[in-house]
């Protein structure tokens, strides 16, 4: 499958079976997020893999429940990071969220729907998952089989706005 038709076929799964994902597939998307591109390759991304019942119970404190079969807590080491020197921004969350792309992306050529989280109350997870000091979480990438509907991937014609909206040459 070419890289736009993968692109397309993702879509953001809000509901799961119990269906685990194999542990070769999930091999396989942690090996995705490893090998993503990082700032000046510094690789400052933590990964928490969270698939146990329990997990996925302290998972749900933290944000919204979906009942996942896994999730992914990317995480971002800021200590790690690569830092632009003209004005000071810490690269941590992009190179997270390449990786967490990455991920998400790989599970979907390998037939495992995703869901990518960033609305979760920080601390709870780093309570919860026990994030040592300077250890962030950037994202989280639900990961199943889901149930439902699957939206066409011809959707984005009327989903997303045109390139001419969203793209400038040379200048804005």
């Amino acid at each position: 499958m070419d890289f736009l038709t993968l692109a397309k076929k993702r879509y953001a799964c809000r509901q799961y079976s119990d269906r685990k994902v194999e542990p070769e597939k999930l091999k396989i998307i942690l090996e995705a997020g490893r090998v993503a591109p990082t700032a000046v390759n510094f690789q400052p991304q933590r990964i928490v893999v969270v698939e146990s019942e329990e997990g996925i119970a302290r998972l749900a404190r933290c944000t919204r429940d979906f009942k996942p079969a896994c999730a992914l807590i990317v995480c971002a080491d800021y200590r790690e990071a690569w830092v632009r020197k003209y004005d000071g921004k810490n690269h941590a969350d992009i190179d997270a969220s390449i990786v967490t792309d990455h991920m998400m992306l790989q599970a979907t050529e390998l037939g495992v729907d995703s869901l990518w989280i960033c609305m979760f109350r920080p601390e709870v997870v780093k309570a919860e998952f026990g994030l040592p000091e300077g250890v962030e979480p950037v994202n989280i990438l639900l990961l199943g089989y889901g149930e439902g509907e699957v939206p066409s991937a011809d959707r984005h014609s009327t989903m997303r706005k045109p390139l001419e909206e969203t793209v400038v040459v040379e200048h804005f």
